[in-house]
């Protein structure tokens, strides 16, 4: 039998920075569909609630299949090393087993949705986050196709209470994925001297002396979305003062803050996101709806 603090650490709930930022953008497009459709209290709740479940259940999933793919490559990594599965602690065959687990509470989960939020969820499990993993291998650019991966829950969102996919949600998937390509940059910072002796692509490798340049166009390019989008979308002053100019004052600290060349630094930033700067602009939108 796997040990459970194995399979914890395996599906990273005990790392919850990385769920929440899947769950986040999610909420954002929810909620801003909820106030669009003039939505009932009682459905955008039992929405919320069926996203944050999905998100870490899809979150686990997407990890312990990372870590299958990556097993050779986490060996040769100072920071992953020690993870379940190089480390020995648990067989691929036991993390198939809970995978499975995952992908068939997914399945279930996806019954409910109508027939377009269902093949945008089917996109987001299979072949989104199934080719992640080999991204590495190809491209200087993983961190792109992670930002398609973890944003098509925005479109996801946005069909729940309607068949139709707005404008304002396709916005706020672009920069969801400007946000994908911030905080991923600065968390893959951590391992660039591992990841050159192990022969990982990685954008940090790409950019090189440019990533704090790049961070600034990601920044950017996701406070101008979220602006564009509320435009779209009807937002009132909640969302542009609280959601966009307050997460917009938060990437900006983080960027002029932290040191790219501290692994614990940029660390920090990274959780951030996920503790701070996401529940900020979902404040901005869940007042709107409110109000």
């Amino acid at each position: 039998m796997p040990k459970i603090s194995a399979l914890i650490e395996l599906s990273r709930i005990d790392r919850f920075a990385g769920t929440m930022i899947l769950f986040w953008p999610f909420a954002w497009s929810v909620t801003m569909s909820a106030n669009r459709f003039n939505v009932s209290i009682e459905d955008y709740t039992l929405a919320i609630l069926s996203g944050f479940f999905g998100a870490c259940l899809l979150h686990s999933g997407g990890c312990i299949w990372n870590d299958i793919i990556d097993m050779d490559l986490d060996a040769l990594v100072e920071r992953t090393k020690h993870r379940p599965l190089p480390s020995g602690r648990l067989t691929v065959a036991q993390a198939l087993v809970f995978l499975s687990m995952h992908i068939f509470i997914l399945f279930f989960m996806s019954l409910h949705l109508n027939n377009v939020a269902w093949k945008l969820a089917f996109l987001t499990v299979v072949p989104l986050t199934g080719l992640y993993p080999f991204m590495k291998r190809i491209t200087y650019l993983p961190q792109a196709w992670l930002g398609i991966t973890l944003n098509t829950p925005v479109l996801i969102a946005s069909t729940i209470f309607t068949d139709e996919l707005s404008t304002a949600a396709i916005v706020l998937a672009a920069g969801g994925w400007c946000w994908t390509m911030w905080y991923d940059t600065i968390y893959g910072s951590q391992d660039k001297k591992d990841d050159v002796k192990a022969g990982v692509k990685s954008i940090v490798l790409l950019l090189h002396r440019y990533t704090w340049s790049a961070l600034l166009a990601f920044s950017l390019g996701t406070v101008m979305c979220w602006i564009i989008s509320g435009i779209i979308n009807g937002s009132g002053a909640p969302y542009f003062a609280i959601s966009a100019g307050g997460g917009g004052l938060l990437l900006a600290r983080d960027l002029l803050t932290m040191d790219l060349d501290d692994p614990k630094s940029c660390l920090r930033a990274f959780e951030s996101n996920g503790f701070l700067i996401g529940p900020i602009v979902y404040v901005g939108c869940l007042l709107d709806y409110l109000l």
